[in-house]
C-alpha cells in the first residue's frame, strides 16, 4: 500500500496521460470524414461527459475505505449483477486497451532499433520489451509511476509542440471549412475512449490519500489538458491532410492507419515523421502506465491480493501475461481494440455505473461525505440517458445501421 502522497500535478498528468493515449492518434481518423468544427462540437461533449463521471465516481470512492475498487463499488451498490457487470467490462476495457497500445508501442520499438542501433527485431520481442520495462514501473509501485509518467509527459509535450510548430505553416483555411455532421455520429463512441481515465480513480483516491480538493482539481486539470491537446491536435491534422485521396483521411480510416502516417506524408518532411514516432510513443506509454495502473488495483481489489511480495508478482503476471499473449498473436489489433473498447464498455462502466452508482449511495442509501459533486438528480439523469444514447450509436454502428438512419 502506498504510504507516500502523491503530487497533484503527478496525479493530473496521470489523468492527462491516461487520455492521451492511442486515441489520439486515432481521432482525427475517425473524425476526418465529419470535419474539424463538428469534431470540435463532438470532443466537447465527451470531454464534459466523461469528466462529470470521473466526478460522480470519486464521489463515490470517497464514500469507501480506502484501496476499495469499482468491484467492491459496485457489489455494495448495485448487487451481484452490478458486480458481475463491473468485472467483464474493467478486465474488457483494461486488457483491449493494454493490448493496443503494446502493439503500437512495439511498432514503434521495432522502428527505434532499427533507426538508432540497426538491430532487426521481431513483432514479438519489441512488444515483450515494452511490456516488461513499463510493467516493471507499475511493479515499483505508485509514486513511482507518477514520477515516471511526469517525465514522459513532459517529453510528450515538448514532442507535441514540435509537431504543432513544424505543421502549423501548413493548415490550410480551406480543409478546415469541411463538414459533415451526421457523419460525426459514427465517431460519437470514440469520443469517449479519448478521455476514458475512470479506472484509475480508485488508485489516484490512494494516490492523494482520499483528498477530495485535490482530487477533484487532478481530475479536471488532467482532463481539460487533454481537451487542449486534442482540439489544438485536430486543427492540425484536419487542416493539413485532405479527407479524399490514396492519402487522405478516409483512407486512413478504412485502412486502420494512424494519423501520424498521413501527417508525415502530407508534410513531405522527414524530421517531422521521426518526430511524430517519439510523440506516438510517449502517448502509448503514458496511456499504458495509466490502464496498466488502474488495473493492478482493481485486481488487488477484485482477487483481495495485497500488493506486496508474492502478491505484487501475482498481479503482475495477470497483467503481463494476456497482454503479450494477445498482442503478439492478433495482428493489427491497434485501432481495432480502441474501437471495441468504447461505445460498449466506456459507455456502461465509466458512464452508466457512476451515474446509477452514485444515485444509489446519494438518495438510496444517504451516504455522506466531505466531497459532493454539484447538482442533483436532473444532471444524473442527463448522464444516465447520453451513456445509453452512445451505447445504443456504438451497438447500431456494429451492424452498420448509424449512417443509414441519419441519411448520411
Amino acid at each position: 500500500m502506498l504510504k507516500e502522497k502523491g503530487s497533484l500535478i503527478g496525479a493530473a498528468f496521470l489523468v492527462a496521460g491516461t487520455c492521451i493515449g492511442g486515441g489520439m492518434l486515432a481521432l482525427p481518423v475517425a473524425t476526418g470524414v465529419a470535419g474539424f468544427f463538428p469534431s470540435v462540437l463532438m470532443i466537447l461533449l465527451g470531454w464534459g461527459f466523461m469528466t462529470l463521471t470521473a466526478l460522480f465516481l470519486l464521489e463515490v470512492n470517497l464514500w469507501m475505505e480506502e484501496g476499495v475498487h469499482i468491484i467492491t463499488m459496485a457489489s455494495r451498490l448495485l448487487g451481484p449483477i452490478g458486480k458481475a457487470t463491473a468485472w467483464l467490462l474493467y478486465l474488457f476495457i483494461g486488457y483491449a486497451s493494454l493490448v493496443a497500445y503494446t502493439s503500437g508501442g512495439g511498432d514503434l520499438l521495432q522502428i527505434g532499433f532499427e533507426s538508432l542501433f540497426g538491430l532487426s527485431l521481431t513483432s514479438g520481442w519489441a512488444a515483450t520489451i515494452f511490456v516488461l520495462v513499463f510493467g516493471f514501473v507499475i511493479y515499483l509501485g505508485n509514486v513511482i509511476v507518477g514520477r515516471v509518467n511526469t517525465i514522459l509527459m513532459m517529453a510528450l509535450i515538448v514532442s507535441y509542440v514540435l509537431l504543432i510548430a513544424f505543421g502549423a505553416s501548413h493548415v490550410r483555411w480551406t480543409n478546415l471549412l469541411h463538414k459533415n455532421f451526421c457523419q460525426g455520429v459514427i465517431a460519437i463512441p470514440l469520443l469517449l475512449t479519448i478521455f476514458s481515465f475512470q479506472t484509475i480513480v480508485p488508485s489516484l483516491t490512494i494516490y492523494l490519500k482520499k483528498d477530495g480538493k485535490k482530487l477533484r482539481w487532478a481530475i479536471i486539470s488532467g482532463t481539460t489538458l487533454a481537451l487542449v491537446f486534442y482540439i489544438l491536435w485536430e486543427w492540425l491534422v484536419l487542416g493539413t491532410v485532405l479527407v479524399d485521396g490514396d492519402f487522405g483521411l478516409a483512407a486512413a480510416l478504412a485502412q486502420g492507419r494512424p494519423a501520424t502516417e498521413f501527417l508525415r506524408i502530407s508534410l513531405e518532411s522527414s524530421w517531422v515523421g521521426t518526430i511524430a514516432n517519439f510523440f506516438s510513443f510517449f502517448a502509448l506509454v503514458t496511456s499504458f502506465l495509466g490502464i496498466a495502473f488502474g488495473l493492478f488495483d482493481f485486481l488487488s481489489d477484485g482477487l483481495k491480493i495485497k500488493r506486496e511480495g508474492w502478491g505484487n508478482l501475482a498481479i503482475g503476471a495477470l497483467v503481463a501475461a494476456p497482454t503479450l499473449f494477445f498482442a503478439i498473436s492478433m495482428e493489427k489489433v491497434f485501432l481495432l481494440a480502441l474501437d471495441s473498447s468504447g461505445g460498449i464498455g466506456d459507455s456502461i462502466l465509466n458512464g452508466l455505473f457512476p451515474a446509477l452508482m452514485l444515485y444509489v449511495g446519494r438518495y438510496l442509501r444517504n451516504y455522506e461525505s466531505d466531497y459532493r459533486v454539484f447538482g442533483g438528480k436532473t444532471l444524473i439523469f442527463i448522464a444516465i440517458f447520453y451513456a445509453l444514447f452512445v451505447f445504443v450509436i456504438e451497438i447500431l454502428g456494429k451492424f452498420g445501421i448509424v449512417l443509414s438512419v441519419y441519411n448520411c
